[in-house]
């Protein structure tokens, strides 16, 4: 079974079946999860409620050895959309977008868990507990919504970009927002297929809020003002 097949799986079946059954040991994902929404309370308090985004979660050498990669890979991925809608539900806010690795510690018993929060700032963040403006505009990727918190944001199907898309009609690096002084600028970056700003196909264009963007099969709404 591939990764994606095994995180579809995981969804599905509800991802405590799954880490209960890689971990055999008292571990569950309940006790980690508690544990990553402590660390985000404990921060957003101390913090005027900015949350951290990057999650290092330590475990007994024995658990972590209980585990292959795609199983870490899937479990990782689960725990940080649970985050990520934790922070919402919250009314935190982010800096980038959460992530959680797992890391063998010796000074961990078998069953225990212990998590180091920190906030990373990234180009972008999921648009948690945020409001568009024009210094920090939000996109809408196909349902997905994205607070660009850096001047310039790529977005491509491939992981260099700052944004991914799983859209095969993507580019690796499709296309570039850059916020400037007098507005926010999209530039397709050589992309195969084009970008498309209110149905016509443009190299550059200076955006105006509420524009709708295509790129591949994949549709951006921009904004610079709260939606109404």
């Amino acid at each position: 079974m591939g990764f994606f097949d095994k995180f579809e799986s995981a969804v599905e079946k509800g991802v405590n079946n799954v880490f209960s059954r890689v971990f055999r040991s008292g571990l569950k994902t309940v006790d980690v999860s508690a544990a990553l929404k402590k660390s985000v309370d404990d921060a957003a308090a101390n913090d005027n409620r900015l949350a951290p985004n990057y999650f290092r979660v330590m475990v007994a050498p024995k658990d972590y050895a209980s585990l292959d990669a795609e199983d870490i890979e899937v479990l990782a991925e689960s725990l940080s959309q649970e985050v990520t809608t934790y922070v919402g539900q919250q009314g935190y806010a982010l800096l980038g977008p959460v992530e959680v690795d797992f890391e063998a510690s010796e000074t961990e018993l078998t069953g225990n868990v212990d998590v180091q929060a920190v906030a990373k700032r990234g180009p972008a963040a999921p648009a948690v507990g945020a409001t568009a403006s024009p210094d920090h505009p939000i996109i809408d990727i196909d349902g997905e919504k994205w607070l660009l918190t850096e001047a310039v944001t790529v977005v491509g199907r491939g992981s260099e970009a700052d944004i991914t898309v799983n859209d095969s009609g993507v580019s690796r690096k499709h296309v570039e927002f850059r916020i400037t002084p007098t507005g926010v600028i999209i530039t397709d970056l050589g992309s195969t297929n084009g970008t498309y700003v209110e149905g016509h196909k443009v190299d550059a264009a200076t955006l105006v809020d509420g524009n709708q963007i295509v790129i591949g099969r994949t549709p951006i709404l921009f904004w610079t003002h709260p939606e109404d």
